[in-house]
């Protein structure tokens, strides 16, 4: 073969290398174009959707603050652990040592991620204290990442939580007034959209897309110092005398304000599992009791309306019992010839019953419903009950009888406290509240002079001679009512007893009505100015000094001195 021939296929394998070569940087270039230019938006769009994220800005719950300004209910900062399961079991050897942190069994954490391997997330934990999210940031493991969140937090436990009830793992109300007031409280969590890296770290804010509103701040009419002391003094007086359970309220008379409201037993809003039952429901607000004896008031007064009696009246209750209906009627002895003012003094059950068979069965009725019985209170608290209250027209006489010293009706704490202030606040029956600010409904329910009378009376009741001398503080006068009933069970009434007191202070110029109730007293005391009226002088006590309430009795408060050593 001559050179030349030699030289031609060479040649022919160069062009078509080269040719080669320029076909594949064109396939290059155009391909190139195409990713840049042509499909950029949508290969932009395919990279966005698996590291772009929209997520959620959390808010801050509002504080729940006593009428000072004090935290009742805080919410703080806290991480919550979660997982994207596809890439946690990627690496299934580190199951366990995630497990033992989580104090969880390993087999059923892989178990439980296994069965939601198509999902993107799942709550491993909520709310975890600090140190544990340390550690477990620490084992640096893949798909599990951490989000910040809020939890509840109750500074003064178990003194207010039936009151203040509690929010659950997603932080919304559940009982008490943090359902009540939910909405306020709660705000509107936000939203971002970021990119993160395939660990799921944020490592660009891209756009905003709704701010955060935090929760609304609450306050409250309760004062933090007093419910404490009343928490303090009831659970004593319950347990001294071995009781089943316990209600306090106390309210500011001239507004309607609720200054403290306790129940024992109660539960701690902080634990990991919180109390059913007994312990979880407010007391003052959704149980009934026959009142006994703290209704008398209220019965001579409608007697004293209806210019039936007048304080010094003379009633003759011997010999101690009464015939009405085929049943009998006692007092706890022979009282005799007594006036209207003695018969709450002594608390004489024959008396009051004869005032009340001398009048209409309508306006006992009528002053009853008046006062709030039989009809909730107004507060907007959840699962307040409305008691109970027939209507007149189906009353029969004995059940008219019954009425005036206590059973026949059913009423709560809180109503009792109410009427009670209304007594006190010259006839004005004023609307409670929960929150510091509320401007109450008030209505005119007695004339002025006969609420003095009324006054006057009960405040012989808890001087010598009284039911209600334990309910005394020394250099203040104080005015109320002890009240004693027995419990209904399967077969009629029981030798279970409610001992009640409800009453105020000053008697010259009422500025703190309280109600003290407590259910199933042991032993031989079980008497209410047994039981509930040291609980009430105790408390009461307090409330004035807390609230600088000047002494209206300073000859007590002068003999009470000269007795300390």
């Amino acid at each position: 073969m001559s050179p030349a021939g030699a030289k031609k296929p060479g040649m022919i394998r160069v062009w078509l290398t080269g040719a080669i070569m320029l076909l594949a940087a064109v396939v290059l270039v155009a391909r190139a174009v195409n990713l840049q230019v042509t499909e950029a938006e949508f290969l932009q769009g395919q990279g966005e959707a698996r590291f772009l994220r929209q997520v959620a800005i959390p808010t801050v719950r509002g504080n729940i603050l006593d009428r000072h300004g004090e935290p009742l209910a805080v919410s703080t900062p806290v991480e919550s652990v979660w997982a994207h399961p596809g890439e946690l079991l990627q690496a299934a050897e580190r199951l366990a040592e995630l497990a033992a942190l989580l104090d969880t069994p390993a087999d059923d954490l892989e178990r439980r991620l296994t069965q939601r391997a198509t999902r993107e997330f799942v709550w491993l934990r909520r709310r975890i204290h600090p140190d544990l999210a340390e550690q477990i940031r620490d084992l640096s493991i893949p798909g599990v990442f951490f989000q910040r969140e809020y939890r509840r937090f109750y500074p003064t436990g178990e003194v207010t939580s039936q009151v203040l009830g509690f929010t659950n793992v997603d932080d919304v109300g559940q009982e008490g007034l943090e359902l009540a007031y939910n909405g306020w409280l709660q705000g509107e969590p936000g939203a971002k959209r970021v990119i993160q890296d395939r660990l799921g770290r944020v490592v660009q804010d891209v756009e905003l897309i709704r701010d955060a509103r935090p929760g609304r701040d609450l306050q409250l009419t309760l004062d933090r110092r007093l419910q404490y002391l009343a928490f303090r003094e009831l659970k004593a007086g319950v347990l001294e005398v071995e009781a089943r359970s316990g209600s306090l309220v106390v309210m500011d008379v001239g507004s309607g304000e609720i200054l403290a409201m306790v129940n024992f037993p109660s539960y701690n809003p902080n634990a990991s599992t919180r109390a059913v039952g007994e312990g979880l429901r407010n007391r003052a607000l959704t149980d009934v009791l026959e009142p006994g004896s703290v209704i008398k008031p209220f019965a001579v007064a409608a007697a004293m309306e209806a210019g039936l009696a007048h304080p010094q009246m003379l009633v003759d209750t011997s010999p101690g019992t009464m015939r009405v209906s085929g049943h009998t009627i006692r007092d706890v002895r022979d009282f005799g010839q007594m006036t209207v003012e003695e018969l709450l003094v002594k608390s004489s059950n024959v008396g009051v019953v004869q005032l009340v068979l001398s009048m209409d069965a309508r306006h006992l009725w009528g002053l009853y419903s008046r006062f709030g019985f039989g009809t909730v209170t107004g507060t907007g608290f959840p699962g307040e009950s409305a008691g109970v209250l027939r209507d007149y027209e189906r009353w029969r006489k004995l059940e008219q009888a019954t009425l005036s010293y206590g059973y026949g009706l059913s009423v709560t704490p809180l109503q009792l406290a109410r009427a009670t202030a209304a007594i006190a606040d010259g006839g004005r029956l004023r609307q409670p509240s929960f929150i510091l600010g509320t401007e109450n409904q008030v209505l005119s329910v007695m004339d002025p002079d006969l609420a003095r009378d009324l006054v006057d009376m009960l405040e012989m009741a808890t001087r010598a001679g009284g039911t209600g001398t334990l309910a005394q503080v020394p250099g203040y006068r104080v005015a109320g009512k002890t009240g004693t009933s027995r419990k209904v069970g399967a077969g009629g009434y029981e030798s279970r007893y409610v001992s009640s007191f409800s009453g105020f202070a000053p008697a010259s110029r009422p500025r703190l009505a309280a109600v003290v109730v407590i259910h199933d007293p042991q032993g031989e005391r079980y008497y209410g100015g047994q039981v509930a009226a040291p609980v009430f002088g105790q408390v009461m006590a307090a409330a004035l000094r807390l609230f600088s309430i000047p002494p209206d009795d300073l000859e007590t408060l002068v003999a009470a001195a000269g007795d300390v050593p």
